[in-house]
């Protein structure tokens, strides 16, 4: 039954470079014996099932899984007796193909997967394929569901698009290494605000071959306000609700007649084309 306010779970946990069994039994663990057990929806990190600081390509493709496979049917069978949505990071691999995902499952199954459209050169992130198939909003017992995963943050156009699309929150499952601090602290806020959505960034803490993540797992408002976060590098399990009555009035009005918001009935696209033009900027990595 569809409702108009969802509980929420966010897992700030620490991850296991290649151990994809113990990540898998933490996760399931957490969902079955902590306050996740709550949530309509349960959102871990990016690449929580894997590890992410892989040297080479066939390093990581001996971790990554096929999707469906055996992570996908664990979470399947847990989702149906919780009566639960979960998300969570992996290594995809398809044919001769090796993604960034993030699978998206429930009660049914597999509800979707979304492969990491922008690609930092850090971690296994310098040897898998991006992925083309754009931005989907997912359907998750009526909250209106969109991925994107770390970096894809930075780029406020995946955001736009899946708020268009009717998205009620945006989730970024995230591995944010030292430098990334000023991202964890704003840009969640300034996604949900320019989009009147919910946005949920979920982190890892802990370290893995020289890189210590940082944490700050935190879920905005329509407003940009934290809803609850973790400003810390300490495993927690996060929990906050969405109201979808929020997400989808678009319309803030602050003083009838004088003072309105709407950020979507005022864009102006047929000025920004210049976003979809290439430019002379890009340079390759030193």
């Amino acid at each position: 039954m569809t409702k108009d306010i969802y509980t929420v779970a966010g897992v700030q946990m620490d991850v296991q470079i290649g151990e994809v069994e113990k990540n898998l039994a933490d996760m399931l663990h957490t969902m079955r014996h902590t306050s996740a057990a709550t949530a309509d929806l349960v959102v871990f990190p990016e690449c929580a099932l894997t590890g992410y600081c892989f040297e080479t390509r066939e390093e990581g493709w001996q971790y990554a899984q096929t999707i469906p496979g055996p992570a996908i049917e664990a979470f399947t069978k847990l989702c149906h007796e919780q009566d639960q949505y979960a998300a969570f990071g992996l290594l995809e691999k398809e044919g001769d193909k090796l993604y960034n995902s993030c699978a998206l499952v429930g009660p049914r199954g597999l509800v979707g997967v979304y492969r990491k459209v922008h690609l930092p050169y850090l971690g296994v992130d310098r040897f898998v394929d991006p992925g083309t198939e754009g931005w989907q909003v997912y359907d998750c017992n009526g909250l209106k569901v969109g991925i994107n995963i770390c970096y894809d943050g930075s780029f406020p156009e995946a955001s736009r698009v899946m708020s268009l699309a009717g998205a009620d929150i945006i989730l970024l499952p995230t591995n944010w290494p030292p430098g990334a601090d000023t991202f964890a602290k704003y840009l969640p806020n300034a996604r949900a605000l320019e989009n009147a959505v919910y946005f949920f960034s979920v982190d890892r803490v802990g370290s893995e071959r020289g890189f210590k993540f940082i944490g700050y797992s935190r879920l905005c408002d329509t407003n940009g306000n934290p809803v609850v976060d973790a400003p810390h590098a300490n495993p927690e399990v996060l929990i906050g609700q969405v109201d979808v009555r929020r997400s989808r009035s678009k319309r803030l009005v602050r003083v009838p007649g004088k003072h309105v918001i709407d950020r979507f009935a005022d864009r102006r696209p047929e000025l920004y084309g210049d976003v979809c033009k290439p430019h002379g900027l890009v340079r390759k990595v030193d």
